[in-house]
């Protein structure tokens, strides 16, 4: 009897201290679009944010322990050719496990105590700024730049 007593108060410390973990969710704004990243983390999220320049997707952490980071995104969001991410873990490379869930890729990977920056790097992500208005924005100045020149070419000589 007092084994089995033991066992169940052994089991009750032992729970709480594992049920630490909770998944949550981040919801990144990129232009008009926003994103629900869910993610499990033994610690704080500070940000998460887009860098397309590196194709990257930034997250930041304080108070991490040693423990198992899970993160789900949509594939519009980042995306790799052949679903080969780089994974750094504050700037050394981890191993990881993936999971594609129709459009949604989760990423599992181990991250240590003290942990403030994990790099995902895929080969595409979401432009920061939308390039159809740049293009017609570079257009217009192309065409009123041709009419101005046209214009004075055919007023230079006095054919208007």
């Amino acid at each position: 009897m007092k084994i089995q007593i033991s066992i169940f108060i052994l089991i009750l410390l032992i729970i709480p201290q594992t049920m630490v973990v909770y998944a949550e969710s981040y919801n990144l704004e990129i232009d008009e679009h926003t994103f629900n990243i869910s993610y499990t983390l033994d610690g704080s999220l500070i940000a998460m944010a887009i860098d397309p320049e590196l194709t990257s997707l930034l997250i930041g952490t304080e108070n991490v322990a040693d423990s198992l980071f899970e993160i789900e995104f949509d594939n519009t969001l980042i995306s790799a050719e052949k679903n080969e991410f780089a994974v750094l873990v504050n700037g050394l490379e981890v191993d990881y496990e993936i999971e594609i869930k129709n459009d949604h890729s989760m990423l599992r990977f181990y991250i240590f105590d003290g942990t403030e920056e994990i790099e995902i790097i895929g080969t595409n992500v979401i432009p920061e700024f939308p390039f159809g208005p740049f293009f017609v924005l570079v257009f217009l100045i192309g065409f009123v730049t041709l009419v101005v020149k046209t214009k004075s070419f055919f007023l230079s000589r006095n054919f208007i």
